[in-house]
């Protein structure tokens, strides 16, 4: 056999293998339905936290905006903007599956439906329940010819019944599993503080959607701080750390942008991961254990760190809140000081020292926290 035909025969073979192996796979290919862990845990998740963030979060944010400044306008603005983060989960989880139209659109009433039904753990139940509501209404999407009317009737319709029948266990399910956290927190600070400043920003670098993530399980208080810390660690130490690679463009879209641009560095290098995430252990239980930093603001600004300054300004917001509800008696200098001290400061310090060794130590090597 010749060199061309082995390779005719290879791609044969690659033909082959792309193919269906039934007529359900051959159906769910043409209806664009992938059942994997990329598309429903990365993608959907991923696009969840950003229908949150253009709904609930900045809504928040202009919200508090408008009560500091006393302006009624933007405490409007940021009410209607709040008010949608359920549709707004569920449509950008749909976007993120890539649905038809009439699918997308009949998204607005699902989200509402599980995230009003959820109840604190809302935006896990519409995660779930809009995968399962969109997948549904993509399956009949164009089978038949009055598509206009059976496709919005299923996707609605399934959606809401399982809204109505799942959502409030979904809900509770993981406000318990929230809790627990935030319990545990308040009672090992030191422990906890390490486990969950570790964990949520390792979670902020990979392709996973930490904000999700926190917003899922709406994880706050101290456990929330220590998130907030690990998502520092990592977003502001890479930023550090790669600054001779990468310069003042590498230093922003890291630093207020996303870790996550070290993804592909990390898998050809995983040493580089090394520095931020011990830094992240060593300031998410300085947060709990010294400086008590609480995220009291909306749970999603646990999982976002330094994004946009998303995770200060839900600690401010939180401080905020606590002094209205009469908890806090005022915001002090040793509240500011550890907000800087976590969010900024340490991140850069630390994350630059242990980098520092292991480049003397050669593993880390000229070049590999080069950005693309």
């Amino acid at each position: 056999m010749t060199k061309t035909d082995k390779q005719e025969a290879v791609n044969k073979q690659e033909e082959q293998n792309k193919k269906p192996k039934s007529k359900v796979g051959a159906f769910l290919k043409k209806k664009n339905i992938e059942i994997s862990a990329k598309r429903y845990f990365i993608d959907a998740m991923g696009a969840m936290a950003n229908g949150l963030f253009a709904s609930l979060l900045i809504g928040t944010i202009v919200a508090t905006l408008g009560q500091q400044l006393h302006l009624q306008i933007l405490i409007d603005i940021g009410t209607f903007a709040k008010s949608v983060a359920g549709p707004a989960m569920a449509v950008a989880i749909a976007s993120a599956l890539q649905a038809p139209p009439l699918v997308l659109f009949s998204m607005l009433t699902v989200g509402t439906a599980a995230n009003t039904l959820g109840g604190a753990g809302g935006p896990l139940a519409v995660l779930v329940i809009a995968i399962i509501a969109t997948e549904l209404g993509k399956l009949v999407s164009k089978e038949t010819k009055i598509d206009i009317l059976v496709t919005p009737l299923v996707t609605i319709c399934s959606g809401v019944l399982l809204s109505m029948g799942i959502a409030p266990y979904i809900g509770s399910a993981a406000s318990a599993v929230g809790q627990l956290i935030m319990l545990a927190t308040e009672l090992r600070p030191f422990m906890m503080g390490i486990l969950v400043s570790v964990i949520v920003g390792i979670a902020l670098t990979l392709p996973i959607s930490s904000a999700a993530i926190c917003a899922a399980l709406s994880l706050t208080g101290l456990a929330g701080g220590a998130a907030v810390a690990g998502c520092c660690a990592q977003m502001v130490g890479f930023a550090v750390m790669s600054f001779k690679e990468n310069r003042m463009g590498g230093l922003i879209s890291q630093g207020i942008g996303t870790s996550m641009l070290q993804m592909g560095n990390i898998v050809k290098n995983p040493r580089i991961w090394i520095p931020p995430i011990l830094t992240s252990a060593i300031t998410g239980p300085i947060a709990t254990c010294i400086f008590k930093m609480e995220m009291n603001g909306e749970a999603i600004s646990s999982g976002m760190g330094t994004c946009g300054l998303v995770g200060q300004i839900g600690v401010y917001t939180g401080w905020v809140n606590d002094v209205a509800a009469g908890t806090k008696a005022a915001i002090t200098p040793m509240d500011w000081l550890g907000l800087v001290l976590i969010s900024f400061v340490l991140p850069a310090v630390l994350t630059w020292g242990f980098g520092w060794i292991c480049r003397k130590l050669g593993w880390i090597k000229e070049g590999d926290l080069k950005l693309n």
